[in-house]
């Protein structure tokens, strides 16, 4: 058998398979430098799989950095999609498994290869990561919108948050096979606790168990960032042969073994820089996977296109000899230092781009100092102005920090409790601990009474995360429900001592069934999400005349609550000057009507609620323009325009209560100023109205009168 032939023995039997993780689509898309980083990059990734031949591609999640893209974004990834995924090169893999299971969220239930309407020569599977998750009322996000145009086959998405049965796409080219497991994104907290309660199952194929090649792919905090904030490897299941993690950005892409689960974990890292932190700067990688039986190979492959990110750390204190606090001087010494060490990280750069023409020319530098021990920083400013044409981030090239020094306390400190916090690890905050932190430190009477720490931390991460605005609202009146029917159950006197004991232990209940708890956020969630998309059809309801008219309506507001009648006069006197007159019947004031008039020839609209809290925008414009009548006779006024709009219908959007109040009283005095006004300018304008287009309209309304 010749060498050529193994070799395409060898190929029939062997996935080729591209792994990568957090390309963050988008990212700084707005920054003249940096905008176009995530695209070359995204671009260089897809020629590596058509290169290599590679049978398909394998994401694991944060495709786009934004949760809503903007149309930048998407256009580019469905241009870079067609341009690489699409073609005549067939495809050597075949699917076993049922496909309305693994991809049931989709209007079209199967892979996008098997399509006879499209011509797929590389596929595409991916998970969503956080940053691109489902939300609102439909459960989308911005893979379904790739997933329904068959460039890219989105699964690993959980149809409920109770119980998760991972079902794995069975793949199949040759002698191998392969079990492709896949997990969205899901709230780590919640997650722990479906593995610690046993809610999430791992589905096996049936047939010859041992002889599938188990590979897994999650998006999840790996490093530990809280107690229940991550995802420990002992939670997965043992039979699973490798890991492919996602979420954290370093680059370990390399497989390292669990002893204990005895499987492999692969984390490819982000292959763009969207922090300057140290785990950032390390090289960036995608690997190519090679899986043939239960064998498995992944090669390393250096992103070319990534733009080098350098960082070093400077502790002032450690340079005695150099730098004294006492010295006025100080501060010029520490500039020059600092400028000293960006030097030497521009000069690494510009030696490494010379082997790399196509790297970036400005690079990332962070030079982060600490200042601790009596030292002032400079200003970063002036700083940053002296590189704005070598670094792609001027503006925040220095990062001053000072550990907080130890107050003396008589009592012993016992230092070997203490462990020193690294200066990147408070940007991990979230919005829920932040709520949980200010409520365990708020006063007595700020404390909550009906709602628990969890469930509101929930509804404001929500809030601000998935911009459900609704949320909160929704869950307090959800859980205000709740506790009203229990404390009916309970039969409970109508007394406040009672009442507010019985309210406090089923609060303290709640917090313990914390399933219950979730239960009540999702449901909050989920009332938030169906009241918008009612909002949203009711308004889609309304007519294009009457959007029209709500416009036009409140431009004639915003004219006539300045001056009254200023307009009308001058413009029927003199032709009407560059002004269109409007059609027969458009929607226009009646200024000169009497109240009985108004009533009669025009449509009032009326407003569905007449509270404050739900006054439209109109309705408070008008009440705040409001002014004093006065008892001047308005005779004058109505003349000037007494028969130019009685016959053109008008639109009211001010109450029949409020209406004659308001043409009751014109404003005078803009009258008379507006008359001087148009009589000085009289013999300028006169030359001009020879040439007015308009000017037989206004003289035949002129013969009327």
């Amino acid at each position: 058998m010749s060498p050529t032939t193994s070799t395409d023995e060898e190929d029939k039997d062997t996935f080729k398979i591209l792994v990568a993780t957090d390309i963050h689509l988008g990212y700084l898309e707005k920054d003249a430098v940096r905008g176009n980083d995530t695209f070359v990059t995204f671009d260089e990734i897809l020629k590596l799989a058509q290169d290599n031949e590679v049978d398909f591609i394998l994401l694991g999640g944060d495709l786009f950095h934004e949760n809503k893209p903007s149309r930048k974004t998407l256009h580019t990834c469905i241009e870079l999609l067609r341009k690489y995924c699409m073609g005549d090169r067939p495809v050597q893999f075949e699917i076993l498994s049922d496909q309305a299971v693994n991809f049931g969220f989709s209007k079209f239930p199967w892979v996008n290869y098997q399509d006879g309407n499209l011509n797929i020569s590389i596929p595409v599977f991916s998970i969503h990561g956080n940053h691109d998750d489902p939300t609102g009322a439909d459960a989308l996000c911005a893979l379904d919108i790739l997933s329904c145009g068959g460039l890219l086959n989105h699964f690993g998405r959980s149809p409920s948050v109770e119980k998760i049965d991972v079902s794995p796409v069975l793949l199949q080219k040759g002698n191998s096979k392969i079990a492709l497991y896949g997990l969205g994104s899901i709230p780590d907290e919640r997650l722990y606790r479906m593995f610690v309660n046993k809610q999430v199952t791992m589905l096996r194929p049936k047939e010859d168990e041992d002889s599938w090649f188990n590979l897994f792919v999650i998006h999840q905090n790996r490093s530990k960032h809280g107690a229940t904030n991550y995802i420990p490897e002992q939670f997965l299941d043992d039979f699973i042969d490798l890991v492919i993690w996602g979420h954290e950005h370093e680059c370990r892409i390399a497989p390292t073994r669990n002893e204990q689960q005895l499987f492999y974990v692969s984390q490819p890292g982000s292959t763009v820089v969207t922090s300057l932190s140290p785990g950032e700067a390390v090289k960036k990688h995608v690997g190519l996977l090679l899986i043939k039986g239960k064998k498995m190979n992944l090669q390393k492959i250096p992103l070319q296109t990534v733009r080098p990110f350098y960082i070093e750390d400077v502790v002032l204190a450690d340079h005695p000899n150099i730098f004294n606090p006492d010295n006025p001087k100080v501060t010029q010494a520490v500039q020059a230092f600092c400028m000293e060490k960006v030097e030497t990280m521009l000069d690494h750069a510009e030696r490494a781009r010379l082997g790399n023409p196509r790297q970036p020319e400005k690079p990332l530098i962070r030079l982060r100092v600490d200042y601790s021990g009596g030292f002032e920083p400079f200003s970063i400013v002036r700083f940053s102005q002296k590189y704005m044409d070598r670094i792609a981030n001027p503006k925040d090239v220095i990062h001053f920090f000072r550990h907080r020094e130890q107050k003396e306390k008589n009592e012993e400190i016992n230092f070997g409790k203490l462990v020193q916090k690294p200066a990147s690890e408070g940007a991990t905050l979230r919005v829920e601990d932040l709520v949980k932190q200010y409520f365990q430190t708020a006063e007595k009477k700020m404390q909550l009474s009906l709602l628990t720490e969890r469930g509101m931390g929930e509804a404001v991460q929500e809030f601000v995360d998935k911009e459900e605005k609704d949320a909160i609202e929704e869950l307090v009146k959800f859980q205000l429900e709740k506790t009203q029917w229990f404390l009916k159950e309970r039969h409970i006197d109508a007394e406040e001592g009672k009442i507010d004991e019985e309210v406090r232990l089923f609060r303290e209940s709640r917090k313990k069934n914390t399933e219950e708890e979730d239960e009540e956020v999702r449901e909050a969630i989920t009332r938030a999400r169906s009241q918008r998309s009612q909002g949203a059809e009711q308004d889609a309801i309304m007519s294009d005349d009457d959007l029209m008219d709500v416009a036009h309506d409140s431009d004639e507001d915003l004219f006539s609550a300045s001056s009254r009648g200023r307009g009308r006069g001058r413009g029927r006197a003199r032709g009407g000057r560059g002004q269109n007159p409007p059609a027969r019947g458009a929607p226009r004031r009646g200024r000169g009507m009497t109240g009985e008039e108004q009533s009669s020839s025009s449509r009032t609209y009326n407003p569905v609620s007449t509270s404050t809290k739900n006054m439209s925008i109109m309705d408070a414009f008008k009440s705040s323009r409001k002014q004093p009548s006065r008892n001047i006779p308005a005779k004058s006024y109505s003349e000037a325009i007494e028969d130019d709009d009685s016959d053109l219908e008008e639109v009211s959007f001010t109450p029949p209560s409020t209406a004659n109040q308001r043409f009751s009283s014109p404003a005078v005095s803009s009258k008379r100023s507006f008359q001087s006004q148009a009589a000085r300018r009289a013999e300028t304008l006169s030359d001009e109205d020879e040439f007015d287009p308009f000017k037989g309209t206004s003289a035949s309304r002129r013969n009327r009168r």
